[in-house]
C-alpha cells in the first residue's frame, strides 16, 4: 500500500472540505478502496498507486479552483471526480470570465461595472502607476483593491501594501481612545471592508498576520522600497506634496501602484496644498503613468448618491462664480 500526504496551505478548510465535510466525503465515497484522512492542514491518502495519482489530481484541481474562485461547491467536486473540468465551473462563472477580477466568499463576483471602471482596469494592465480620481461611491477604491487581490492570486506580486494618510477630519487623534493602532484603524476601515468582500476571513487573517497583506498609515512608508508588491494609496487628496513625492518614490522593481483620490473632499488645513492636485500637473503626459477620471455616471452606491453629488457640484459652481 502506497501513502501520500497533500498539504492544504492557503485554503479555508471549512470552505474547502465543505459544510459537514460534504466535499471531502464525496471524494472518500468515490474511492472506497483507498483510505483518505483529513488532519489539520493536510490530507493523508493510502491506497494503490493508480488511485492515489487520481485522488492527487482531483485534490490539486480543487485547490487551483479554490484559489481562483474562493469557493468549492459539491457540484464542483462531482465534476472533477467525473473528470469534467469544464463542467466544474457553474454557468455564471463562465460568463464574461475575462471581466471578472475576483471571486469573493459566497457568491460575490467582483468586476468593473461602468465604462470608467473598465478603463481603470485596462490602465492598470498597461501601466505600473495609475491615478484613479473621482467622487465618493464611484468604486475606485473597491476596484483598486480587487486589482491588487487578483495580482496576488495570479502570483504577479508577492504582497499587497495598502495605505492611507491619517488626516484628522473633525477629531484629534490624540484624544481618540486606545493605542496608536486603535486610533488609526478607523481611517483604514474601508480597506478592511473591501478585503472582507474578496478574501475568506481565515485566509485574510493569515495574509495579514504573515504581512503578505499590509495595511498601514502613510507615515509608515517612509524609507522603504516596495518590491514585488501591488501598492495602493487611498484618499490621496489628503496627502501633502512632500508626502506624495515620498510615496511615489517608494515604487520598486516588479511592483504596481494605484493612487485613488477625490479632489472635492480635501480635509487638509485650508492653506495646505494637496499632493494629489499638484502631482496631477507635474506627472501629466509621462509615459507609463495613467490618469483615469471617474464621475457621477460611475456611482455604484444608492441612486440618491449620484443626485447628491450633482447637487453639491452645482452649489460648488455657484460659489466659484461668486468668488470670481
Amino acid at each position: 500500500m502506497v501513502e501520500k500526504i497533500i498539504q492544504l496551505t492557503g485554503v479555508t478548510l471549512v470552505e474547502f472540505l465543505g459544510v459537514d465535510n460534504i466535499n471531502f466525503r464525496k471524494i472518500m465515497n468515490a474511492f472506497p478502496k483507498s483510505k483518505i484522512i483529513a488532519r489539520g492542514e493536510e490530507i493523508r491518502i493510502q491506497g494503490s498507486t493508480t488511485e492515489i495519482l487520481r485522488i492527487n489530481e482531483i485534490l490539486n484541481s480543487l485547490i487551483l479552483h479554490y484559489g481562483k474562485f474562493g469557493k468549492i461547491t459539491p457540484e464542483n467536486v462531482d465534476a472533477y471526480i467525473n473528470d469534467g473540468t469544464e463542467s466544474a465551473l457553474k454557468e455564471e462563472e463562465k460568463i464574461n470570465e475575462s471581466d471578472i477580477l475576483v471571486h469573493g466568499p459566497g457568491s460575490l463576483v467582483v468586476k468593473p461595472k461602468t465604462t470608467n471602471q473598465i478603463e481603470m482596469v485596462k490602465a492598470s494592465q498597461k501601466d505600473d502607476l495609475v491615478f484613479a480620481i473621482g467622487p465618493a461611491g464611484t468604486g475606485k477604491t473597491f476596484i483598486a483593491v480587487a486589482l491588487a487581490v487578483k495580482a496576488l492570486k495570479d502570483k504577479i506580486v508577492k504582497k499587497i501594501i495598502i495605505t492611507r494618510p491619517a488626516v484628522e477630519a473633525g477629531e484629534n487623534l490624540g484624544f481618540l481612545p486606545g493605542d496608536l493602532k486603535e486610533k488609526i484603524d478607523p481611517y483604514l476601515r474601508p480597506i478592511y471592508d473591501a478585503l472582507d468582500d474578496m478574501i475568506p476571513a481565515e485566509k485574510l487573517k493569515n495574509y495579514i498576520d504573515t504581512r503578505i497583506i499590509e495595511i498601514a498609515p502613510l507615515a509608515y512608508m517612509r524609507g522603504r522600497t516596495l518590491n514585488n508588491a501591488f501598492v495602493l494609496l487611498d484618499e490621496a487628496q489628503n496627502t501633502t506634496p512632500m508626502q506624495m513625492k515620498m510615496f511615489l518614490t517608494r515604487l520598486g522593481p516588479n511592483s504596481k501602484m494605484i493612487i485613488t483620490g477625490d479632489q472635492t473632499q480635501i480635509d487638509l488645513p485650508r492653506k495646505q496644498k494637496s499632493g494629489l492636485v499638484e502631482t496631477m500637473q507635474i506627472l501629466k503626459g509621462i509615459p507609463g503613468i495613467s490618469f483615469v477620471f471617474l464621475d457621477g455616471k460611475d456611482v455604484v452606491r444608492h441612486k440618491l448618491v449620484r443626485k447628491i453629488l450633482e447637487a453639491y457640484g452645482k452649489e460648488d459652481e455657484k460659489q466659484s462664480q461668486k468668488e470670481s
